[in-house]
């Protein structure tokens, strides 16, 4: 490792430790031979990711860049933090490097989307998968929602507000508010 400080190509690590968010990096203070300079390196696994088969049947490498896009713009002004959606991106970014294969389709990676982003917001789950999955019409966006609904874990649905409301209908859920006494409405002169 080339010494910052000097130039010189002779370093000795002196401390070594496992760091990052999810202890994927590993820290490294080392001292240069030269000039007795101590600096600080970080080393992170690099994975050799498939090429990715779009559905037009073209072939691209993996782009992160692509894949956090996709993320934000599902959850653009939601209340997820930064560091959920992070984590959410290594985990895609883990299955692709152990999916063995040389190629992977796009489909599957949409999948994997869908997948961390019912975890992360109901919303943005739908938000992707209306693009994702082309809805055909009004029935089918409301059949992926009562599915969504349906498959919710109680941690999920404790953590999340609902999609739709309570019965469904739309109707006002509280009829008789604001109506006062539930007397004539119409105003009466005294005096």
């Amino acid at each position: 490792m080339r010494c910052p400080a000097c130039g010189a190509d002779d370093s000795r690590v002196v401390d070594s430790r496992t760091a990052g968010p999810d202890q994927g990096q590993i820290r490294r203070r080392r001292e240069c031979q030269s000039c007795g300079a101590r600096f600080t390196t970080f080393e992170r696994a690099e994975f050799s990711m498939p090429r990715v088969v779009k559905r037009s049947g073209q072939r691209v490498a993996f782009d992160e860049d692509r894949l956090r896009g996709g993320l934000a713009r599902a959850l653009h002004k939601r209340p997820v933090q930064t560091d959920a959606v992070e984590a959410a991106i290594e985990r895609i970014k883990r299955r692709l490097a152990a999916f063995g294969a040389r190629e992977i389709p796009s489909d599957r990676i949409g999948e994997w989307v869908m997948e961390e982003l019912r975890e992360l917001d109901q919303v943005a789950f739908i938000r992707f998968a209306s693009i994702y999955l082309s809805f055909a019409n009004v029935q089918s966006f409301r059949d992926a929602i009562e599915r969504l609904e349906q498959d919710l874990t109680p941690e999920m649905r404790r953590s999340q507000l609902p999609l739709i409301d309570g019965d469904g209908d739309g109707s006002d859920p509280d009829p008789g508010a604001g109506a006062g006494d539930g007397g004539d409405a119409s105003p009466e002169k005294t005096g």
